[in-house]
């Protein structure tokens, strides 16, 4: 009875093993997947959060000291020149023409709009206000889309508009691009979203974070 009864014993506990020595990679290895890609998407958001940012900060050095790029030298902010006058003047198209005309140079359009940028361009790339980021950002690219109108085939003076496409231009990019920020929590990886998320003030007004 001895000898029949260990390999009885034998075979029943050998297949047990095998099967937990099957199984227990394959959920390791399922789990360093699941955190490869988690990972790999954290740092892609957090890439394009670092661009888009960048984006709106390159605007305002540019326009506030002239660096040489979209303003000359000696036209920037602290030269005495407009960030806003010569875009806003020369709107030649869409339902608000006349109004960015009257708004062009003043000096309320010069500071909400570089403050703007420079908001906008320090919260997204230290990955920090994004919801609030996100909704200004998303507003002064909505009212640039209606200063150039893409819409339109023609100007105001019949001559022809040369838009692209009549919807989707890179202002409509730029505003997905912070809203799609915004909603992922893109400030954790790479940026400061995780020390500004513990401030009692954000935690007690989530439509900060």
């Amino acid at each position: 009875m001895t000898v029949h009864e260990h390999p009885h014993r034998s075979s029943g506990f050998r297949p047990l093993s095998s099967r937990g020595d099957r199984t227990t990679p394959a959920s390791g290895d399922t789990a360093s997947a699941l955190a490869d890609t988690h990972t790999a998407r954290a740092r892609a958001f957090a890439s394009l959060r670092l661009l888009t940012g960048f984006v709106f900060l390159w605007a305002f050095l540019d326009k506030a000291f002239g660096l040489g790029y979209a303003t000359p030298s000696g036209s920037g902010w602290v030269d005495g020149g407009s960030p806003t006058g010569g875009f806003l003047s020369g709107v030649a198209v869409g339902p608000m023409e006349s109004t960015f005309h009257d708004w062009a140079g003043a000096a309320w359009a010069d500071w909400m709009f570089m403050l703007g940028l420079l908001g906008v361009g320090i919260a997204v790339m230290a990955g920090v206000a994004l919801r609030p980021a996100a909704l200004a950002g998303t507003a002064m690219m909505a009212l640039m889309w209606i200063a150039e109108w893409p819409p339109a085939q023609h100007l105001s003076d019949g001559t022809p508009s040369m838009s692209t496409n009549p919807f989707v231009d890179y202002h409509v990019i730029y505003a997905v691009a912070l809203i799609a920020l915004a909603v992922a929590g893109a400030g954790a990886t790479w940026g400061l979203g995780r020390v500004w998320a513990r401030l009692p003030v954000v935690r007690d007004h989530a439509w900060l974070r």
